[in-house]
């Protein structure tokens, strides 16, 4: 055999050996790598004062959504808390389950504002929002939704609002993502894929909006479970 024939056999093995090792890496580090994806998604910037909390569509069963916003409106942050929601039948939306789960929370009815709409999307429900805030006269607001679904909200609401009003989003607690373990059910996979598919619709959608000035500046919370 040939002297070159001999180092290219050896170059190839040892490609193949540093390419198994690799993929072995991977297979050690799935788990932490995984849990890494799925902490990419929370956004929960501190709450401060503001006029009023906006609360996103499409809630879960629970009511995880709702629930998360009494919390804050419990604490003080606002005395408005804003129940979005779109329309289901012509005489019921998800605005008014919403605003249900609101009041068997602890927020009392007059603190509540409906928001019905036939958005079919977060970016459409965010146009709802900034005409509702606008007419409000409304200068700072905290915008809520799930874990998952909180840097996709940060992201869009902050080039549909106007740069006048303040935004902060607090990314609560969801029953059905577990941003450290999402990967064992299936509900978390199809939060998880369903998510990045839409964090990458509205990247092209809204490409040509400029963005905030605090953009950058998300707090990422790492829930220990």
């Amino acid at each position: 055999m040939k002297r070159s024939e001999q180092g290219g056999i050896f170059f190839r093995l040892l490609f193949l050996l540093l390419f198994f090792g690799f993929l072995a890496l991977l297979y050690v580090a799935r788990n932490p790598l995984m849990r890494l994806a799925g902490q990419f998604w929370v956004v929960d910037e501190p709450a401060v004062q503001s006029d009023a909390l906006i609360v996103l569509g499409d809630d879960n069963f629970a009511g995880d959504r709702a629930f998360h916003a009494a919390e804050l409106y419990r604490e003080g942050v606002a005395h408005i808390v804003v129940a979005s929601g779109r329309m289901l039948r012509q005489n019921v939306s998800v605005a008014d389950i919403m605003e249900h789960d609101l009041e068997s929370f602890g927020v009392p009815a007059t603190s509540i504002v409906k928001m019905t709409h036939r958005a079919q999307n977060t970016r459409e429900e965010a146009v709802e929002a900034a005409r509702l805030i606008a007419s409000r006269g409304w200068k700072h607001v905290i915008v809520v939704t799930s874990n998952y679904h909180a840097r996709r909200a940060r992201f869009i609401y902050g080039r549909v609002l106007p740069s006048s009003v303040s935004l902060r989003v607090s990314g609560g607690r969801d029953s059905e993502f577990d941003p450290s373990r999402w990967w064992e059910t299936r509900q978390g996979q199809k939060l998880f894929m369903s998510e990045l598919a839409g964090y990458l619709v509205a990247r092209w959608e809204l490409r040509g909006k400029p963005a905030p000035e605090k953009e950058t500046a998300y707090v990422i919370s790492w829930p220990v479970r």
